[in-house]
């Protein structure tokens, strides 16, 4: 169907979703053996960069920008953490926060792919910098949505003031959904896991597949279905714990 013009991606002025079949890769500037797919940047609107980096045996991540910090989430394969002269090793469902300047590296051990999040880091004069996260995200304890059993929420990452950002893995079991309509400051960058559904992004309703990636701008309306014989999943980044005006 691609050669008559047809995809499900869609581009919008509060959002995106952005399926497999219109992904382009490029290098970035100090990865080895990695190729990269820039899903969400600066240039769409949004205030931090996701991307998923794919390596080869051996691919080494390169360094993340000055004053920025680094949410690798792996979806296939495995990856070598070294931080802190301390080796971690990643494997699919596996991640790591990787606070800004500090100093690590991220190899592949075989053919490999990882979500990557990067955003220049807002201080807070009353807190500390945040600590790094290693992590596996089928350990973490999932509690309800809103008292909905069947809406599963695993926070990934401290709920600290130091922290800037969250990163949560949700799962909807068949027929589950998002109990509103939500309308809020943070944006969000999303990655299909596992199943699909309908999402509702603005006034556009979108089927949505296992690695589809969203946008979603700030104030734009928002709601998730599950639908299929299987539980969904998908991983969500937001920004928070900020005042607005900083």
């Amino acid at each position: 169907m691609q050669h008559l013009g047809f995809t499900r991606s869609s581009v919008k002025s509060d959002h995106s979703l952005l399926t497999p079949d219109t992904f382009v890769r490029a290098p970035l500037p100090g990865f080895t053996g990695a190729t990269c797919i820039v899903h969400i940047a600066p240039q769409l609107g949004a205030g931090f960069v996701q991307y998923t980096a794919e390596l080869e045996d051996g691919g080494k991540f390169g360094p993340a920008p000055s004053a920025t910090s680094r949410f690798v989430y792996v979806l296939e394969g495995e990856l070598t953490l070294t931080l802190d002269g301390e080796l971690h090793t990643l494997e699919a469902d596996g991640y790591a926060f990787l606070p800004p300047e500090v100093e690590h590296t991220l190899v592949s051990s075989g053919i490999a792919r990882a979500m990557t999040i990067e955003k220049v880091y807002q201080p807070l004069d009353m807190e500390d910098d945040p600590q790094a996260v290693v992590g596996k995200a089928l350990e973490v304890v999932s509690t309800a949505l809103a008292g909905n059993e069947s809406v599963q929420v695993q926070i990934l990452l401290p709920e600290h003031p130091s922290f800037d950002c969250a990163v949560n893995r949700m799962t909807f079991q068949p027929g589950a959904s998002l109990h509103m309509v939500e309308i809020h400051v943070m944006e969000h960058g999303l990655t299909m896991l596992e199943g699909g559904g309908t999402y509702r992004l603005g006034d556009c309703w979108y089927p949505v597949l296992r690695g589809d990636i969203i946008y979603m701008a700030p104030y734009c309306p928002q709601w998730f279905g599950a639908l299929g014989t299987a539980p969904s999943s998908y991983l969500i980044y937001k920004d928070w714990n900020r005042h607005p005006l900083e």
